[in-house]
């Protein structure tokens, strides 16, 4: 007999949970402003706001990794204490992270194990771990080696880690923080298959996306916040992409910038049949040859894990180039270190920003002149110049519109947006000549986002010379003027913006030459 208060996997069903008047400060910060937020058993509730609207600090009060300063939370109508973790994965809530919560040198199945009793008492039991991990990797669609170690893995990869985390603890109640930031559109479709099936379960789903054609998609009602206040709760079908927009930023967005026409200059990089590594032990570029020209954007197309990362880092230094060469403005920088290429004015936004591109203990000012921190004004005779710094980076966070408390806040303390925000304050305030832009906007919000590929725009009419490393597509369409597509470390083709189409993009993304299908 079915039970009708149990999902099919036998989990306890939560018909509903509710959050009422919620608020939480942190110094300098009224991050959630009695905030109200319910969702239901059988739906996909969306919440959406800006980057520092407090979206995520709300889902973490329930997960609770935060403690509420005031409001309450019911779950099918009665209280509940959610003091920790333990307690909300208890109730049946899970939580997929924005910012990966795993341990690099752990394998997938050490990591899914992780805080979790072991049916062997003081011995692991991770054949058993990786045998279930199969089991759900097998019914979702999420290919992982349960025995391979995050550090191998691609972005992509660790976030489905992510959320076999999650579907391996049966959570009745999914918060899905940006689920959709790191797969490609084929992934995205796998994932809303699942979660359309979660709800026809009985599964309640919370999902936060800055991707507007998603949210219209998938959920059947959104929620707004703008600056750590709800300001209201539609039905889906009430509403637009456009009015979705308007409503989080408070003005009208455009979608698209206006590129204007710029004069192609010299060729500032150049790749001459580059190859390299990857961290599997496989080759991650295999003789990629490019030029990129003062006053354009070369966007590289192409799905997660096909040399992206190979690429930005062995331009960058950060990988060994073991075949080709590398020239910058005609002299050949192969394999020089990223502090000799920072002199020659070669900037790069990376695309795991935490890792790569600050030191999240560093507060937003020491962040802002990582680059130069040695040099006059920063420093002089070997001390920094305070007041300098400190100008400086004020002048910054005011012309980049970085939501801070202060230029002393803690990076890690700043929402994923508006760390973007200071590490591209940095890279472009230098007057870059060569810029590296790998994933600029992933996770960020509508008007971030509109934002960082203006400024982009900017560089490129300054006659800097751009590569644009992205997966979104819409993005690569609307910014550059030349396409490159990569699969298994290879360019397929070359297209000028004017002849390339989601269609001819798409296949030479899957490895097939247009010639092959002709």
């Amino acid at each position: 007999m079915i039970d009708s208060n149990r999902l099919p996997s036998g989990q306890p069903r939560i018909e509903s949970l509710e959050m009422r008047g919620v608020s939480k400060r942190f110094p300098g910060v009224l991050a959630n402003d009695r905030v109200d937020f319910d969702v239901r058993s059988g739906e996909v509730h969306a919440l959406l706001g800006e980057n520092g609207a407090g979206k995520s600090t709300l889902m973490k009060i329930l997960y609770g990794l935060y403690h509420p300063d005031e409001g309450e939370i019911l779950l099918n109508g009665q209280p509940a204490t959610i003091a920790s973790p333990t307690d909300s994965i208890n109730l049946g809530i899970g939580m997929i992270h924005q910012h990966f919560m795993l341990v690099q040198t752990l394998t997938v199945a050490e990591n899914v194990a992780l805080g979790l009793p072991s049916s062997r008492g003081l011995l692991t039991d991770l054949d058993k771990v990786s045998k279930r991990i199969l089991e759900l990797a097998d019914i979702y669609g999420l290919r992982i080696d349960p025995s391979a170690y995050i550090w191998q893995l691609s972005v992509g990869q660790q976030q489905r880690v992510e959320i076999i985390k999650a579907l391996y603890r049966g959570a009745a109640l999914l918060i899905l923080d940006e689920p959709t930031a790191v797969l490609t559109p084929q992934e995205v479709d796998e994932l809303f298959v699942i979660m359309r099936q979660m709800t026809r379960d009985g599964h309640a789903l919370i999902f936060i996306s800055h991707k507007l054609h998603e949210v219209v998609e998938i959920s059947n009602r959104v929620s707004v916040l703008r600056d750590g206040r709800k300001i209201g709760t539609k039905m889906i079908s009430e509403t637009t992409k456009q009015d979705l927009a308007n409503w989080m930023v408070g003005r009208e967005v455009g979608f698209v910038p206006d590129r204007g026409l710029v004069q192609r200059g010299e060729a500032r990089l150049t790749l001459e049949a580059v190859s390299c590594g990857s961290d599997r032990g496989t080759p991650g570029l295999r003789g990629v040859s490019l030029d990129i020209f003062s006053g354009e954007i070369l966007g590289i197309a192409g799905v997660s894990g096909n040399g992206q990362r190979e690429l930005a880092e062995s331009i960058t230094g950060l990988r060994k180039v073991t075949g080709g060469r590398v020239r910058l403005e005609g002299q050949d920088v192969t394999n020089f270190l990223p502090g000799e290429l920072t002199e020659r004015r070669l900037s790069y936004i990376p695309e795991e920003r935490m890792r790569d591109g600050m030191i999240k203990d560093f507060s937003v000012a020491e962040n802002m002149i990582l680059r130069e921190h040695h040099k006059m004004p920063y420093s002089r005779a070997g001390f920094l110049n305070l007041g300098e710094i400190a100008r400086h980076s004020q002048a910054l966070i005011q012309k980049f519109q970085v939501k801070t408390p202060s230029q002393e806040t803690l990076a890690k303390n700043l929402s994923g947006g508006n760390i973007q925000k200071v590490v591209i304050a940095r890279e472009l305030s230098r007057s870059p000549r060569v810029i590296i832009a790998a994933q600029p906007t992933r996770g960020l919000d509508i008007g971030a986002t509109e934002y960082v590929r203006q400024q982009l725009i900017e560089q490129r009419k300054a006659g800097a010379a751009i590569l644009l490393i992205s997966e979104d597509l819409d993005e690569i369409l609307a910014l550059s003027d030349r396409i490159a597509v990569i699969y298994e470390g290879q360019v397929m083709d070359i297209l000028p913006r004017e002849a390339a189409t989601p269609e001819k993009l798409g296949l030479l993304m899957a490895g097939v030459k247009e010639d092959a299908v002709a």
